[in-house]
């Protein structure tokens, strides 16, 4: 069973920095694209950055230049180094992995369990 385990959310100060981890764990055959979605009280859940297993990355236009992700082909792991960080980035940061299982034929999309991020003083 594939299984996506974040860490690294917290409390931070406006302006601070934190980093987020997410390692993919399981019978994994190969990964697509990895990345990081947040959904703060109200809103949708939307996508943060992504990177391909190619190393083609995308970034929403609200954390370019402040946000950096990078991903471990070898350990399955991807990394957002979040900067510069201001209020409206407190949200629950989830992992998201479009991977294929070594007993499946397609790929699927999975989740991590999500970690907050709160940026206040």
């Amino acid at each position: 069973q594939v299984r996506l385990v974040e860490s690294g959310g917290g409390l931070v100060q406006p302006g601070g920095s934190l980093r987020l981890a997410c390692a993919a764990s399981g019978s994994i055959f190969s990964i697509n694209a990895m990345g990081w979605y947040r959904q703060a009280p109200g809103n949708q859940r939307e996508l943060v950055a992504q990177i391909t297993s190619s190393g083609r990355i995308q970034y929403a236009d609200s954390v370019k230049g402040r946000f950096t992700i990078s991903r471990d082909n070898a350990k399955n792991t991807v990394s957002l180094q979040m900067n510069s960080l201001n209020p409206e980035d407190t949200a629950v940061y989830y992992c998201n992995a479009n991977l294929r299982e070594t007993v499946a034929i397609v790929s699927h999309v999975y989740w991590g369990q999500g970690t907050q991020v709160t940026v206040s003083s």
